[in-house]
């Protein structure tokens, strides 16, 4: 798909470089390439940039398509290439053998008879659940806060802790929220701003009315039911027979001291069609800070749409615990309450760098505003940061995070030892790659040029998996200081451990020749590193080409 923005002025869809030049031909792409919804600008110049099929919503194509055409401006080869393209995914989803008739997905209006399509299926239900288990990070932990140990009472407070007021199909036209995930949110904000370029500060970064389970947009995901916090909760504290107390809604709720913990579940909302006016807001804030005042085993759980900051209360000396639950889709209430208990042991990392203060992240959060001379042309010119982008702006800034990139606890502890580097016998290291085109670039660019191999051991009480981390330091002052290149999950016994390998291939180990234009292997020394994140990498080691 082609996108909305411009790159060096042409926009997305008429942009021959990244289309033609990038992704058909150094990238070998057989796909077809279809417009988004509105992003098309132009008609001949986009279907000889390569822009195969366009959205029904435009009509610089159709009849237009046919006459230019006709009369020369675009070719029939081309016309061909456009239709081979499309049809070929046809064939390659095998929907020309007893593939459904058409018309069997989900009606344009569900209040309307339509044929029902049950697609759920029991064995895709711990699928769901696994994945809201590994997507939850736990990121404090300390007076052994958890897991939790059937308490006698338990006090639960935040307003992402129950469903929604409203979980229903809105038939009388327009967005409905359930359509787009913004059931939680009242999708309280003007999406068709953020889609035209205005930033406004106005953007709640909460979703006030119950769980989020889902981030807003296109991207959104509708199930035919939820398990939230609260009602996960209730089942589990009534088989204990713990006294539960309770406020969705205060920002300085009444707090049973006596209690023996006491979760505060909040949230950081992000949607397709505007930009995330923070990362924090001073309500949820205070309201954990009002808490933990007040309980001195304050666990702290957010569903969150990416970074998140939290140095506002995460020294208090109540707030034991943290966890970072992000999106956990329609498993959250049972995942979470499976990870707090203990039936389950965390083991999801963080995919993104939590710094201390917000100015930590220098001009990666300022967005380039349509103003001045670039009011018709927005500018973001990414030479300030270039490949610096997250924990490689911080290990290149010198700046200590709250939590690396990479960071995540567990209920148990692992050692690593025994880094082993091999190169590969025989394989070309000579500077630029040779081999034929196919999707995805050079064939030569994956050769495997050496293997890493390093022993994980389960030195803990529990057992659990791990995400093991293989980092790479190209020789070079104008390049990160280590990059991910590799990552394996293995799940290891207590008192067992567990040997991970992974494969550098040329690919992994070049940079791009800007001036060649195409990747580069240089001789030198290639620092290996690996470990539980960018910032804990007990073993160290070189591999020479």
């Amino acid at each position: 798909m082609c996108s909305y923005n411009r790159v060096n002025n042409s926009y997305g869809c008429a942009n021959s470089k990244t289309q033609n030049g990038l992704l058909k031909t150094e990238l070998g792409f057989q796909g077809a390439v279809t417009s988004d919804w509105g992003a098309l600008h132009a008609g001949v110049a986009t279907a000889l940039a390569g822009m195969d099929m366009v959205m029904p919503n435009s009509d610089l194509w159709g009849d237009r398509l046919t006459e230019a055409v006709r009369n020369g401006s675009v070719s029939e080869d081309r016309l061909t290439d456009m239709a081979t393209r499309i049809i070929a995914s046809w064939y390659q989803m095998k929907q020309d053998q007893g593939f459904p008739e058409p018309g069997v997905g989900i009606a344009p209006d569900l209040t309307k008879p339509h044929r029902i399509v049950d697609a759920r299926n029991v064995s895709a239900q711990n699928v769901l659940f696994d994945g809201a288990i590994e997507g939850h990070v736990l990121l404090k932990n300390i007076n052994n806060a958890l897991p939790l140990k059937k308490p006698r009472m338990l006090s639960v407070f935040g307003y992402s802790v129950r469903s929604p007021d409203q979980w229903n199909y809105k038939s009388n036209g327009g967005v409905a929220a359930w359509t787009f995930g913004g059931e939680s949110s009242y999708l309280g904000r003007d999406t068709n701003a953020g889609f035209a370029g205005e930033i406004s500060p106005d953007f709640s970064q909460i979703a006030p009315n119950g769980t989020l389970f889902s981030g807003g947009g296109s991207g959104a995901v509708t199930p035919a039911s939820v398990s939230s916090p609260y009602d996960a909760l209730a089942q589990r504290t009534y088989d204990d027979r713990t006294a539960v107390m309770w406020d969705f809604f205060s920002p300085d709720p009444d707090v049973a001291g006596v209690s023996e913990a006491c979760l505060v579940i909040v949230n950081a909302y992000a949607s397709e069609g505007f930009d995330r006016p923070g990362i924090r807001d001073d309500f949820t804030d205070g309201l954990i800070r009002h808490v933990a005042d007040r309980c001195n085993n304050t666990i702290v759980v957010f569903h969150n749409a990416g970074i998140r900051l939290v140095d506002q209360w995460i020294d208090h000396p109540n707030v034991t615990a943290l966890m970072f639950a992000h999106l956990p889709g329609e498993a959250s209430g049972r995942a979470l309450v499976s990870l707090l208990y203990g039936e389950s042991n965390p083991s999801g990392k963080l995919p993104y760098t939590i710094a201390r203060n917000e100015s930590d992240y220098e001009y990666l959060l300022s967005p380039d505003t349509a103003e001045g001379q670039f009011e018709r042309f927005p500018q973001s010119n990414f030479s300030t940061e270039g490949v610096f982008i997250d924990y490689r702006h911080f290990d290149a800034k010198n700046i200590t995070p709250r939590y690396e990139f990479g960071f995540g606890l567990s209920y148990t502890r692992f050692n690593y030892s025994n880094l082993q580097i091999t190169p590969r016998d025989g394989a070309n290291t000579d500077a630029y790659p040779t081999g034929a085109v196919r999707e995805g670039g050079q064939v030569d660019l994956w050769d495997v040029l050496a293997t890493v191999n390093a022993d994980i051991a389960n030195t803990g009480d529990v057992d659990g998996a791990e995400a093991a981390q293989l980092y790479v330091g190209i020789p070079g002052s104008e390049v990160p200081v280590r990059q991910l290149r590799g990552f394996a999950k293995p799940f290891v016994n207590v008192s067992s451990s567990a040997t991970v390998e992974f494969e550098l291939t040329r690919r992994d180990l070049s940079i791009w020749d800007v001036v060649a234009q195409r990747w580069m292997l240089q001789k030198g020394k290639y620092r290996i590193s690996v470990g539980a994140s960018s910032r804990n990498l007990p073993l160290e080691g070189t591999l020479t080409i």
